[in-house]
């Protein structure tokens, strides 16, 4: 598994969950033991990827630190407007 599996597996994710797949972008921003994942998509699909009380953008949270942990990095998910 190497960095940009975990953009590609939020940006899989993202997709799954989304109503316009084709507007959501995903940007990875590297560090040197963390990385930013900024996850933008189309307004009517922000609402279904936080979920309800930020159910969905949590779970995408964990699932992301797990595979971050196997690369011994860090990750931050970051859903813009």
């Amino acid at each position: 598994m190497n960095d940009s599996e975990i953009k590609d597996l939020v940006e899989y994710i993202a997709r799954a969950l989304a109503e316009y797949p084709d507007q959501v972008q995903v940007r990875e921003i590297n560090g040197h033991q963390l990385s930013v994942i900024e996850l933008r998509a189309a307004k009517e699909d922000l609402g279904k990827i936080i979920g309800r009380e930020g159910r969905n953008a949590h779970a995408i949270r964990t699932i992301m630190n797990a595979a971050a942990t196997k690369l011994r990095k860090r990750a931050v998910l970051e859903i813009l407007e």
